[in-house]
């Protein structure tokens, strides 16, 4: 299959450590460009990280992310997906933050994904600290709840912070819940660990209808089994996937702000992920990326291959959709 319009350089005819980064070298498209309903899926930065609790620095995620997403070739040599021959995928730059004001970026944040959604463009971003899927949530479900697919080493359904603070990266989903945005029923969370400031820490989300996998239940059903619990748990309604890097254990991605050891290996993850190819899926994220903590840059290689993943199944996905 040819590639359709908006595909990336290829690496045979312009060295991958040259021109202008952009994610997997895709080419830049404003929202503004008069071909921006050309586009079917479009790859998202969100360089904010006013949501951290601890170590900062995934503000400047998705910019090594671009850098280092050039190593990202057409085909998944284990699936067979080509997602550019499928889908027209293009660079839609950043969205716009203010790193002082941490609602105005909210706001800022969901704005930039309106248009993005009201263009027919399905989003797949890097962030940016965990918050920043509650802002692309709030684009992406007005229609009604969505289910989640999410991968991460803690459930992100804490309460507040510091007394009254109810936006931080703990407490995306809890708000995407508390909003109508996440449908509780529909959402599994896979790697969880690490050790709780209070019993109640994983409760409440559980309490909600969350299907939450830890990791040491991971350990015991293996991954094709728990590929089938999150396929029976999303069903073939609207499906979102989120991947926080802390859900790999930190030899595979040091470079992030809240660390845990004994998660996912990086093998895993890809086969977590291919396993959702055929789920009605429209769109995804890989956040918490913190160069400052990875010098090397292979934390941003991981999340710029697992990127690539989460694009084989969301442009398969589209692509079947489309053909009906």
């Amino acid at each position: 299959m040819q590639e359709k319009p908006f595909a990336p350089a290829t690496g045979t005819v312009i060295p991958r450590y040259a021109g202008i980064a952009t994610l997997m070298r895709l080419p830049y498209t404003e929202l503004t460009d008069p071909r921006i309903h050309e586009v079917d899926i479009g790859l998202i930065g969100v360089p904010w990280d006013g949501g951290t609790t601890n170590r900062p620095g995934a503000r400047h995620g998705p910019r090594q992310v671009r850098d280092i997403s050039t190593m990202v070739r057409n085909i998944n040599r284990a699936s067979g997906i080509n997602p550019f021959s499928l889908c027209a995928c293009a660079d839609l730059g950043d969205t716009p933050v203010n790193p002082i004001d941490l609602v105005d970026s909210l706001n800022r944040i969901a704005g930039f994904y309106d248009h993005v959604v009201q263009a027919g463009i399905a989003p797949l971003s890097v962030g940016g600290d965990h918050l920043v899927t509650l802002p692309i949530m709030r684009a992406l479900a007005k229609d009604g709840p969505i289910g989640m697919v999410h991968f991460d080493a803690h459930t992100d359904t804490w309460d507040r912070y510091f007394g009254d603070c109810k936006y931080t990266h703990g407490t995306p989903f809890r708000r995407a819940i508390e909003e109508g945005l996440l449908d509780p029923k529909r959402t599994v969370q896979i790697g969880i660990r690490g050790a709780l400031y209070s019993d109640a820490d994983n409760d409440w989300g559980a309490r909600q209808g969350i299907r939450i996998i830890d990791i040491d239940e991971f350990q015991t059903m293996g991954v094709e089994n728990v590929i089938k619990e999150a396929r029976r748990v999303v069903g073939d309604g609207q499906t979102y996937v989120s991947f926080d890097v802390d859900a790999l254990d930190p030899v595979y991605a040091p470079g992030t702000g809240t660390p845990e050891i004994g998660g996912l290996t990086t093998l895993e993850a890809q086969h977590l992920i291919r396993g959702l190819r055929g789920l009605n899926l429209i769109g995804g994220d890989v956040v918490e990326v913190s160069p400052p903590f990875d010098a090397s840059g292979n934390t941003a290689l991981v999340a710029s291959t697992l990127l690539f993943e989460i694009l084989c199944v969301l442009a398969d996905s589209l692509a079947t959709r489309n053909a009906r």
